[in-house]
């Protein structure tokens, strides 16, 4: 399932995909593949992307 609201949030401020892979220490590839529901990120990961975007978990990664 695409993650459009790390997609949206990542665009809010004003980030590219490398931009947000950077701050991660992730590759863009990464970033890409979980924006696209490709590759589901650890618990790790899901909160250095969080606190990247000054969001919560349940913002971006819950699902309704």
């Amino acid at each position: 399932m695409k993650n459009l609201r790390l997609k949206s949030a990542r665009a809010a401020k004003d980030l590219s995909q490398a931009d947000l892979a950077a701050l991660c220490g992730v590759s863009r590839q990464t970033i890409n593949a979980i924006e696209k529901g490709d590759y589901n990120p650890t618990i790790n990961l899901c909160i250095s992307i969080c606190k990247a975007l000054d969001k919560t978990l349940d913002e971006l990664f819950w699902e309704e």
